[in-house]
């Protein structure tokens, strides 16, 4: 399969994104007796509908996830994709539930984190279809509902059917992802004395880029807030006693692609002469990094750079609480990252878990299979398989990596504002995952 034979199946490839993005399936737990949400569940259910109706055996894993299957034997190649998404803000330009075609972008939330995978990865078995009485290996779409938060759906699926025998997640980068940094979040808990309220972010893997901040009377000086903010260009506004900051969303493993509303507002109080005791530790202990060097955990291997990222904030009884999410370096371990954070948090941030990294040899005979899919497909040699700062569930399933759906060619505004997937993203997928079975069937 090229490229270009795809386009017989745009118009369905198409409708299916569509439908399933109609679905506001974010994570709410124990809704009417589903384990994510009652979104998820109907996300869930059409999905497994559509597939059945090309004549895959499709089972429902108690409302966690489902899995559609082709083929025979013993051994499974997984593809794990999951249908949650991150909530969205008021801030979208089209409604984000709705897929909207502007100028060869497809807009909607989902479309490139998972949704667009889970259509693309179904439309390349649909096209194996007439191979399937020759396969030697079982072909099972896994399709999540918890990735986004937790990846519960995986871990109940691995203790009903175990791990897979290969497989990939397109849930990451083309060509491939052999490497996935470690994750470990925590809750910065703060007491103050000025601040009365504060609410911002929609997500602890996304940055934050709306905050509201309530303040008491008279406790900052103006003009050198005022002075901060227009020194470093961000928008903002002071409603009485509270002070509203707007930044840029970013998926929490690339923070430097955003712009923290949070860290500015309380680094804007901070110059703004607030002394507050809260505004004082974030400042020492967060600021406006986004490396950790604050708290002395600001590593480095050659895969990468450690990021540390406060996506969510908001009061309760009485304390300021500030969600914290670090990717660490592959070569490192989880313990010896939060061994630091306790020596230099001032006991202040609580909560503190995680998971190690993930790291497979480049030269695993599933790797190449991987990369040669992706190679024979678009000609691309000079792009090298990887390591990110994202989260898949590659670290939930053994034997699987992320390949695919991120080409690099555009800012998909994955976790923010206006998500979008173009036609040429879709087509490439379905070309590169149809090979990439072919490929595992192989190994």
């Amino acid at each position: 399969m090229k490229k270009q034979d795809v386009i017989q199946y745009k118009k369905d490839i198409i409708e299916q994104l569509s439908e399933l993005c109609s679905y506001n399936s974010i994570y709410v737990p124990d809704e009417n007796g589903t384990p994510f949400g009652i979104e998820n569940k109907k996300c869930l259910d059409k999905a497994l509908e559509i597939a059945k109706s090309y004549g895959f055996k499709t089972v429902n894993v108690d409302d966690y996830c489902g899995y559609i299957e082709m083929g025979q034997g013993e051994e499974i190649i997984g593809i794990l994709a999951h249908l949650d998404i991150v909530p969205v803000s008021d801030s979208w330009n089209t409604d984000p539930f709705t897929l909207t075609l502007i100028d060869d972008k497809y807009y909607a939330r989902g479309t490139s984190d998972d949704k667009g995978a889970v259509v693309c990865s179904l439309t390349a078995m649909r096209a194996l279809k007439p191979l399937e009485p020759s396969f030697t290996k079982r072909v099972r779409l896994i399709l999540g509902c918890n990735e986004e938060t937790g990846a519960r759906c995986i871990k109940h699926y691995v203790e009903k059917h175990g791990h897979v025998n290969c497989g990939f997640t397109p849930d990451g980068e083309f060509p491939l992802v052999f490497g996935e940094k470690g994750i470990i979040s925590g809750l910065l808990k703060l007491k103050s004395d000025k601040i009365l309220n504060i609410k911002g972010g929609t997500a602890g893997n996304t940055v934050c880029a709306a905050v509201e901040v309530t303040l008491k009377d008279n406790c900052f000086n103006k003009e050198k807030l005022d002075n901060f903010f227009k020194e470093n260009n961000i928008d903002y506004s002071l409603k009485g006693n509270t002070l509203l900051v707007n930044g840029v969303a970013a998926h929490a493993s690339t923070p430097q692609n955003g712009v923290n509303a949070i860290s500015y507002a309380l680094e804007g109080l901070y110059q703004a002469d607030i002394n507050d005791k809260a505004v004082d530790n974030y400042h020492q202990l967060i600021g406006l990094g986004y490396n950790g060097e604050n708290l002395k955990i600001d590593f480095e291997d050659e895969y990468g750079n450690l990021t540390c990222n406060v996506g969510v904030c908001y009061k309760e009884d009485d304390y300021l609480y500030f969600t914290i999410n670090i990717r660490f370096p592959v070569t490192m371990k989880k313990e010896d990252v939060i061994k630091t954070i306790k020596e230099n948090d001032k006991g202040l941030i609580i909560n503190l878990g995680g998971i190690d990294p993930l790291f497979y040899s480049p030269d695993l005979p599933m790797i190449k299979a991987l990369h040669k899919a992706y190679v024979d497909v678009t000609n691309d040699t000079v792009k090298q398989p990887m390591v990110i700062g994202g989260g898949t569930y590659a670290k939930s399933m053994n034997n699987v990596v992320a390949f695919g759906c991120d080409d690099g060619k555009h800012d998909y505004h994955i976790h923010d504002d206006n998500e979008f997937v173009t036609w040429d993203s879709l087509k490439t997928q379905v070309a590169c995952y149809y090979h990439a079975i072919l490929n595992l069937m192989e190994i």
